[in-house]
């Protein structure tokens, strides 16, 4: 639409941009589009519900990038040739991989700029990886079921998916935009009605209260971004503030940055839940659970005191497709830093080429391994972990460990956030690289700490891992298993 049209005023309105208001839009349109088939078409024949959802995706695709729709098209075409030449074989896979990686890569360097735009390319990454998903899937499938894992028995195929199925698994209404991933075993059980019982009580209330907490978040980081925008890092004021200060208002810069993915996940997330897609089965009492399309879990994200606890209660729905795509599928290395390694540049090279990217990721490998390094050093002190849990230097603790958690977040933020290595290498000098320093120096200065620690608090003792943890102890174990899935912010 041209500049000066009824959406660009409403957007300067609201102080965004056009793009950003039609994402927006996309988002919020799934409500009434799967409303309807919830109410008409749910328990019709799979082929009308197909060319519903096909119909609805290519709308919004349409609305959002015109022309470039066909670029959606081609490669759904694509994979759907390949499985139907060369299907459920390791060749399918590497070819799968291969095209569909290549060809969102060969986008981004042909429409890239200086700065992060919203393009036909950001959906196309989120079809990258469904796509991508559905080639191993089908080459699971042709496994034996003792040979899968858990997840991959949860999602592996059987039977080959027709054109018509890749096309409505893609071009899902919900989740066509932003995501979330969804295999295509859970698609094809909720289109042929098998997913959840049939009287299993409604979830659109669940799903529009979901989608009230996204608008909310929404509204905070709007009023928020008006007045720490993404430019102020870079700004005289900015920089001629004191630098503890400067340190702080880059944790709320980030916290409030990290709202805009939130919003954007929780709307796509309640019109999944609404649809029914989100079904995953039933609490102890008996209630139905709506968790299978979340990509945050608000209370751990809220309250997270690590950033291993940040990891997972954001983007979960991503962390979770890179464990068992990547992660887990280089376990032939035999080396888990290896595999972490290898699936932080994989997530990198899927934002693009920008600079920012590898530099935040390679921030979060190095604060991980040392969270994780750290933990293993206070689990043989369990007299020191019993002071960290005993009030009133739990709460104390907790009141740090936030302010840790926050302004470091921001700090990581910085480079993803600028992109260019010019902006970002000047963002991290006005920190003076606090950050690069402090957890870079974790190698070097852990036999110190230990021997510190061996001091004060006695021998060093082999303790079960299920012992707590600094910051919130509670969580040691989950931090254990859930430092292996890495983030994609």
């Amino acid at each position: 639409m041209a500049e000066g049209g009824w959406l660009y005023g409403l957007a300067t309105l609201i102080g965004a941009s056009e793009p950003a208001l039609k994402l927006l839009i996309s988002l919020l349109v799934g409500y009434p589009l799967l409303y309807i088939h919830r109410k008409f078409l749910h328990d019709k024949s799979p082929i009308l519900q197909h060319f519903y959802f096909i119909l609805g995706g290519v709308g919004i695709a349409i609305f959002n990038n015109g022309i470039n729709v066909l670029h959606s098209m081609f490669c759904i075409f694509f994979a759907w040739l390949v499985l139907f030449l060369i299907g459920g074989t390791l060749l399918s896979v590497l070819v799968s991989f291969t095209f569909q990686m290549g060809y969102l890569l060969i986008a981004y360097y042909i429409t890239g700029t200086d700065t992060y735009d919203i393009k036909w390319t950001m959906p196309h990454c989120v079809l990258t990886l469904r796509l991508i998903a559905l080639a191993f899937d089908l080459y699971d499938g042709s496994s034996k079921t003792e040979d899968l894992s858990k997840d991959q028995q949860a999602t592996a195929l059987k039977i080959r998916p027709s054109l018509l199925e890749i096309a409505g698994h893609t071009y899902f209404p919900a989740s066509f935009m932003v995501g979330p991933q969804f295999s295509m075993k859970r698609y094809l059980s909720f289109v042929h009605g098998t997913l959840y019982p049939v009287n299993t009580p409604s979830p659109v209330f669940a799903g529009l209260k979901r989608g009230f907490y996204g608008v909310l978040y929404l509204l905070i980081y709007q009023i928020g971004i008006s007045i720490i925008p993404d430019s102020f890092l870079l700004s005289e004021p900015y920089m001629t503030m004191p630098f503890w200060k400067r340190f702080i208002m880059v944790g709320i810069w980030g916290k409030i940055t990290l709202y805009k993915y939130v919003s954007c996940w929780l709307i796509t997330e309640g019109a999944c839940i609404l649809s029914g897609l989100a079904y995953s089965g039933k609490d102890q009492d008996g209630n139905p659970l709506w968790k299978g399309c979340a990509n945050v879990k608000l209370f751990l994200f809220e309250l997270s005191t690590q950033f291993g606890m940040l990891i997972q209660g954001f983007n979960t729905n991503t962390n979770a497709w890179v464990a068992q795509y990547i992660y887990k599928r280089l376990k032939f290395l035999n080396n888990r830093y290896l595999s972490q390694i290898g699936a932080l540049l994989f997530l990198a090279l899927w934002h693009g080429f920008h600079s920012g990217y590898y530099a935040c990721f390679f921030m979060e490998f190095i604060i991980m391994f040392m969270e994780k390094r750290l933990a293993m050093v206070l689990r043989k002190f369990p007299k020191l972990v019993s002071a960290l849990e005993s009030p009133p230097l739990s709460y104390i603790l907790f009141v740090v460990m936030k302010f840790y958690t926050i302004t470091f977040m921001g700090y990581c933020l910085g480079s993803f956030v600028l992109l260019k290595s010019s902006k970002w290498l000047e963002f991290y000098s006005s920190l003076y690289y606090i950050g690069h320093i402090f957890f870079g120096c974790w190698i070097v200065i852990e036999p110190l700490v230990k021997l510190i620690l061996s001091v004060l608090f006695g021998k060093q003792q082999d303790s079960p891992k299920s012992q707590n943890s600094v910051g919130n102890p509670s969580q040691s174990r989950k931090l254990d298993s859930g430092n292996e899935n890495k983030k994609a912010v």
